[in-house]
């Protein structure tokens, strides 16, 4: 059986977390979207591909192979073969990745790629657009959302805890940088489906949105 639930949001709004949580309580296969751009934005920084380069993106996005490895509990992702989980995580990868999702090729082959591994799965999905582009007709849609402030505060203190040095206003700035990117992008723009349910998270605790997200899911599961 396909039963596909979309997490949208901007960016730091927590829709990794809760989607890993949500798919290890229910048992369904979490697919980081927003992983896979990281992994692209690596690719192209390292090979040092201008973002206007289509001829050498369409080449590479030929070539690259990412690859999601659970390993003692936790989701690592490789890049051709090299475990780049932590370094996808970087100043460096944040300042580049929502400009580099927004090129047309790469998100248009990206999509692609994430439909081909929903088919015949029970998938739970996070990103800008799953639910009004990758998968319009989501059983599920979610928008999560939080106030910059506190999308700001998450990230800091995620950073902290995984040893990468950060500075708390720089990162509220490239928080904002990145809500005006993805909501004026020419190409799959972040905005709530219509038939999406709103979910702001501001002043709830990681338990407390993943019991509503799972509440949401069981009660449309028994529906269906």
């Amino acid at each position: 059986m396909t039963f596909i639930v979309a997490i949208d949001g901007p960016a730091g709004a927590g829709k990794g977390t809760i989607t890993k949580q949500v798919s290890e309580k229910l048992g369904f296969i979490n697919i980081d979207t927003g992983a896979m751009y990281r992994c692209v934005t690596l690719e192209m920084l390292e090979k040092n591909i201008d973002f206007d380069d289509n001829e050498n993106i369409e080449k590479l996005l030929g070539e690259i192979k990412i690859d999601l490895k659970k390993k003692n509990g936790k989701d690592l992702f490789f890049l051709n073969g090299r475990d780049v989980t932590t370094e996808i995580r970087t100043k460096k990868i944040n300042e580049n990745v929502s400009q580099v999702s927004h090129i047309p090729i790469i998100r248009q082959n990206m999509s692609g790629l994430q439909r081909k591994m929903a088919i015949g799965k029970e998938v739970i999905m996070e990103g800008r657009d799953i639910g009004t582009n990758v998968f319009p007709d989501a059983d599920v849609k979610i928008y999560l959302d939080a106030t910059p402030e506190e999308r700001a505060n998450r990230r800091y203190k995620q950073n902290k805890e995984a040893g990468i040095e950060s500075n708390y206003d720089e990162i509220l700035e490239n928080i904002k940088f990145r809500d005006y990117n993805d909501k004026t992008s020419k190409v799959a723009p972040l905005k709530m489906a219509d038939d999406a349910i709103y979910l702001d998270s501001t002043n709830l605790n990681i338990d407390e949105v993943v019991e509503k997200v799972v509440s949401i899911i069981k009660d449309r599961l028994d529906r269906k």
